[in-house]
């Protein structure tokens, strides 16, 4: 049986909300009760396929948001590719 390391501070993570919202962020803390993220994306369809989109439009760029654990159904590390992407929406560098 494979072990999944578990999630840590730092992390770049998907969560599944109870909305049906699909968001990637980067893991500030957590604990059983809340999740708190930096920087939340939300995943969307355009006509070129996936793509990342502000989950929130009126906040602050640095702004942290906390989830609560009963609005997560699910969360996971992000697949590598979607993470570089991520990396690459939020921050100035440009990963190959």
């Amino acid at each position: 049986m494979l072990l999944e390391k578990p999630l840590t501070n730092g992390d770049t993570v998907s969560f599944k909300l109870a909305s049906g919202e699909e968001v990637v962020a980067r893991l500030d803390s957590l604990t059983s009760s809340k999740y708190v993220v930096e920087k939340p994306l939300m995943l969307t369809m355009n006509k070129d396929g996936l793509a990342l989109a502000p989950f929130m439009f009126t906040i602050e760029a640095d702004a942290k948001i906390t989830f609560d654990a009963n609005n997560v159904l699910c969360a996971s590390r992000t697949e590598k590719e979607m993470a570089k992407q991520y990396l690459s929406s939020t921050s100035n560098l440009v990963l190959v």
